[in-house]
């Protein structure tokens, strides 16, 4: 065996971090850079947030493990508190988001089974969706790119072209169950779903009986400027899967439902074994402590704003670099003109993380904490890689 014992699926960036601050990493040489990956938007209140420490902690001087054999309290106060926050009645708390969704589609044709309709288990889902690494949720996202290598394709999903409402109706027959969408599609592009198509996706699965599962794995928990993104639109689903935020840092995931919806979740049917251990609920509980306090979604919309202002302003000096400017809250995308792993590049030379995204997106997922000040900062850092892949800037060198 040669090089590293690690199985070689990931393409990592050669940097290596020994800790990190709020908004900042730090590497093993001192070197100190933005974060605006935010761990893929997991990071929500940043890095070594005193708060979720202090939870962590506390809790892992108790308590680890129990499974759910037993009465979890922390699970109960964070189930409560997001049944209060939201359109649910029901969570089921999981490790990841690839689970909860995994645990919705479940959900969903379970709800069918029960109501003597055991046929209806198909999934409408949208070309461009992202919904996890499992051999369902790669068959739910459909890209071929995921799909490759892993023998059939699991059966039960159909997909249309994004944003196509008429697909959608069109594709509905006997065997659907139910509608699955991102409000917000994060790796497809950062491409929000507007409000007048998830009326009409809520007014179809009314009208056929289907069940209404929203993806806010990467879109929930404050990131865009709302608890959930769904609250954009006013459009309640009957399902609904979270990950990345709620646990800031550490692996959790929940899948939240309607007293209707969960119906068919009874016991034995379902069950994780490190879902809802007390770690993670004492740190979910610590992070809706923060974003549920008085005027923190407000601060992240005021926030949007000014790094979506200069942006724009990027945008109009550099028009070969940058095509376009999308997204809500602190849930942006920069459509490239360049390769958009060029510009991802170069503002790591610029000591600046970002994220790549399908239609040549480039990904700000900055902690949902970060200041006025390092906004300013992470403008000045993307405009000097602008610059620098700018045509006349190019041409120059």
């Amino acid at each position: 065996m040669s090089g590293s014992a690690l199985f070689e699926t990931f393409a990592r960036a050669p940097l290596s971090f020994e800790r990190g601050e709020g908004c900042w990493l730090i590497d093993e040489k001192g070197e100190r850079y933005l974060d605006f990956a935010g761990g893929i938007a997991v990071n929500s209140l940043g890095h070594s947030n005193p708060a979720l420490v202090q939870a962590l902690t506390d809790q892992a001087q108790k308590l680890w493990h129990v499974s759910n054999l037993y009465e979890i309290p922390g699970q109960t106060r964070l189930a409560e508190r997001l049944v209060a926050n939201s359109f649910a009645d029901r969570v089921f708390f999981t490790n990841s988001g690839a689970e909860a969704l995994e645990c919705a589609i479940k959900t969903a044709r379970r709800y069918h089974y029960v109501a003597g309709r055991p046929e209806r288990f198909r999934t409408i889902t949208f070309e461009g969706a992202f919904h996890g690494r499992t051999l369902a949720t790669i068959a739910a996202g459909g890209q071929a790119k995921y799909l490759e290598g892993f023998g059939p394709k699991v059966d039960g999903f159909d997909q249309v072209p994004f944003g196509d409402i008429e697909a959608v109706d069109r594709a509905i027959g006997p065997e659907t169950a139910a509608i699955l969408i991102e409000p917000v599609q994060g790796e497809g592009g950062i491409r929000e779903v507007p409000a007048q198509a998830m009326r009409r996706l809520r007014e179809l699965c009314d009208q056929h009986g289907l069940l209404l599962i929203y993806d806010e794995v990467q879109c929930g928990i404050g990131r865009t400027g709302k608890l959930f993104a769904y609250e954009r639109s006013g459009v309640a689903p009957d399902l609904m899967a979270i990950a990345k935020g709620i646990g800031g840092g550490f692996p959790m995931g929940a899948c939240l439902a309607t007293e209707e919806a969960a119906s068919g979740m009874t016991p034995g049917v379902h069950g994780t074994t490190f879902g809802g251990n007390p770690l993670a609920m004492a740190v979910g509980n610590a992070v809706l402590d923060v974003v549920l306090a008085d005027g923190f979604l407000e601060a992240v919309s005021r926030k949007s704003l000014l790094l979506k202002q200069g942006l724009a302003s990027i945008a109009d000096e550099f028009p070969d670099v940058v095509e376009e400017v999308r997204g809500v809250g602190l849930l942006l995308g920069v459509k490239c003109r360049v390769p958009n792993t060029r510009m991802m590049a170069t503002l790591r030379d610029e000591k600046m993380l970002s994220v790549t995204a399908g239609d040549n997106v480039v990904r700000l997922l900055p902690p949902l904490i970060v200041s006025d000040d390092e906004i300013r900062d992470a403008l000045g850092r993307i405009r000097a890689a602008a610059d620098q892949l700018s045509a006349p800037a190019a041409a120059a060198q």
